[in-house]
């Protein structure tokens, strides 16, 4: 199997942190590359903070000694603790926990090194063996599952990483060797329940769920939704309506449209959960193309809340505490860093929010 440029940047990083320094076409000959190539990605990683590059040779960032220099919990040269963070995106959702990590190592005096996944799960541990390379002492790890088999498929190299680990947004099977670790995580149960009782509370009866299937959040929505009709003592309307991206799937997404638009005009439901943000705005343009007015016809409330209020009718959303989840998981690995191996671990789930905009309308 060729080797993909994630695991070839681990190598490089590995290469640099056993020696200190070393040439560009150096490395190149240890790669098994061209120079060319080996610029290449001493370019990017310099970039990222992950190198340091002077004139043909890169070395191991000041602040983040090799492993062999290094002394003691923190890390290089007595500075703070090196924190390792794999997320499967940097861009909507994990922007903000990115972000509450990158707040609270530096109020720890914390360097935070970042990678990647794109939603390949198959690729997550060469990612943080990688991180262990850059000399993470202690790792917050985002897998980028996406289906429900991917947990056992692709994530129980974690349970056996050397070094502290908290799980973020990740809930793995109960009595997996996965559920022992530390983890943060958002109560997407206790999202949905936000959502229906507000609808509900305003007169319609049980909402549809128009939801994605493609990450742990949207299943988390799905199962959280047959949870919190079970709650109130509600029956689903119909089967949940499967939402895909407008432009990677345009027929399927008309589809799903036009089912809903079909439950509205037929009387079967007067509201609807959306998730996510961005299906939700395209769902209500195309909804008004259709004849379907929002709140007028179809009360809606968005998940995610990413981008909802930026609608042209602002939509109603529940929030999960994003960026809240980045900075306990981190405050706790900085915890746990200084702690022995015998403190109990913990699993802190934290509550999303409803933030009310124009989209639900007036009590019925």
């Amino acid at each position: 199997m060729r080797e993909s440029a994630a695991e070839r940047h681990d190598r490089l990083l590995g290469l640099v942190r056993e020696r200190g320094s070393a040439r560009v076409s150096d490395l190149a000959s240890q790669l098994g590359v061209s120079p060319v190539t080996a610029r290449r990605d001493v370019e990017e990683l310099a970039g990222r903070g992950l190198l340091d590059r002077v004139h043909g040779s890169v070395s191991w960032p000041r602040d983040a000694e090799p492993a062999s220099a290094a002394s003691g919990p923190g890390g290089a040269g007595g500075g703070g603790p090196v924190i390792g963070m794999l997320a499967p995106s940097s861009t909507y959702y994990f922007a903000e926990v990115i972000r509450g990590a990158h707040e609270a190592a530096a109020r720890a005096g914390a360097r935070l090194v970042l990678r990647i996944s794109d939603y390949r799960p198959q690729e997550d541990h060469a990612r943080t063996e990688g991180l262990l390379s850059a000399g993470a002492e202690g790792l917050l790890v985002a897998p980028g599952w996406q289906h429900p088999g991917d947990p056992a498929a692709f994530g129980d190299w974690i349970a056996s990483l050397p070094v502290p680990t908290v799980l973020l947004e990740r809930r793995p099977a109960p009595g997996s060797p996965l559920d022992g670790l530390d983890r943060v995580c958002s109560d997407h149960a206790h999202g949905v329940l936000l959502a229906v009782r507000h609808l509900v509370g305003l007169g319609h009866g049980a909402p549809l769920l128009m939801a994605r299937a493609d990450s742990p959040t949207a299943v988390a929505v799905r199962s959280g939704y047959e949870e919190a009709l079970a709650v109130l003592g509600l029956r689903a309307p119909q089967d949940v309506i499967d939402s895909v991206p407008a432009e990677l799937a345009p027929e399927a997404f008309e589809e799903a449209v036009r089912a809903l638009r079909e439950a509205v005009r037929s009387g079967v439901a007067t509201a609807a959960l959306i998730h996510n943000d961005v299906d939700a705005i395209q769902v209500v343009q195309r909804l008004a193309e259709l004849g379907v007015r929002v709140p007028e016809d179809l009360a809606l409330i968005a998940y995610d809340d990413e981008v909802a209020a930026l609608a042209d009718t602002p939509l109603t959303a529940v929030a999960p505490p994003k960026r809240e989840v980045g900075r306990h998981a981190t405050e706790l690995l900085v915890e746990r860093l200084g702690q022995g191996s015998g403190a109990p671990r913990r699993h802190l789930t934290l509550l999303p929010q409803l933030r009310v905009r124009d989209s639900c309308g007036a009590p019925r």
